[in-house]
């Protein structure tokens, strides 16, 4: 995905956290990539370090179409589409944009191509910039 990275806040302590905007929305993400980066368009990988569970941090939107927000209490929420696959693991579509999420347990049929959110603490969503 591009993402247009405007401010990168570091600390010691903790890792970077980039305030980022997508053509689907704006959010506060960890980044893993330069701490020293300067503000510009990156590609990114999205990587979620979280384990999805159906009706806590995923559930069905009546809202269509990819969406990146923050939201309260440092969270991220991505909107897309799911798709389950083989051995239980899921991606979430957003945008064009595969996210390879582990399901702590099964995730219902009915959520097969059914658009969704996924709501997880900003420091469980990070971005990986990449060369092309």
């Amino acid at each position: 995905m591009l993402v247009d990275m405007i401010e990168l806040a570091t600390s010691p302590r903790s890792p970077g956290l980039a305030l980022i905007r997508t053509a689907f929305g704006d959010a506060w993400v960890q980044w893993c990539g330069d701490p020293a980066a300067p503000p510009g368009e990156y590609h990114v990988e999205w990587t979620i370090d979280d384990d999805i569970t159906w009706g806590e941090n995923i559930r069905a939107t009546a809202v269509c179409g990819p969406g990146v927000r923050s939201g309260g209490l440092g969270r991220v929420i991505l909107r897309g589409r799911l798709e389950l696959v083989d051995g239980g693991a899921a991606v979430l579509d957003v945008g064009g944009t595969a996210i390879l999420l582990e399901p702590a347990y099964p995730l219902p049929e009915r959520a097969t191509d059914a658009w969704v959110e996924l709501c997880v603490e900003r420091e469980k969503a990070a971005l990986h910039p990449y060369e092309i």
